[in-house]
């Protein structure tokens, strides 16, 4: 037996009307459907963390010019930008327990410009 259903009408800005109706019609649902799936989906990850209780984030500002050079190398070469910077903070952790082991000061110097 069907749960009983209630109308709901709210006012909601012109752009977010259209981008909620391509989306509903690409969906192939009613719209009724739609919102029944995209309000219960809101309030069932609601209470979810997005981030895995094990990880931090780690967020820095670079040069525009740097940024594009960046994101061009990482096109280039298939990277995935989080591959990335995991790969390079493991290989400087490595090198610098490497360094503490041989008897040096820890690794390479590190500046700030």
């Amino acid at each position: 037996m069907a749960e009983p259903t209630r109308n709901l009408c709210a006012q909601i800005p012109t752009s977010l009307h259209a981008k909620v109706r391509e989306r509903q019609e690409a969906s192939g649902q009613s719209l009724s459907q739609y919102m029944t799936w995209l309000i219960t989906k809101f309030y069932d990850e609601e209470g979810r963390s997005t981030m895995k209780s094990n990880q931090r984030t780690v967020a820095f500002q670079v040069p525009e010019e740097l940024f594009e050079r960046f994101k061009e190398y990482l096109k280039r070469n298939g990277i995935k930008q989080n591959a990335f910077f995991l790969r390079c903070i493991q290989q400087a952790l490595d090198a610098g327990q490497q360094d503490g082991q041989n008897g040096e000061d820890g690794g390479t110097e590190i500046t700030q410009e």
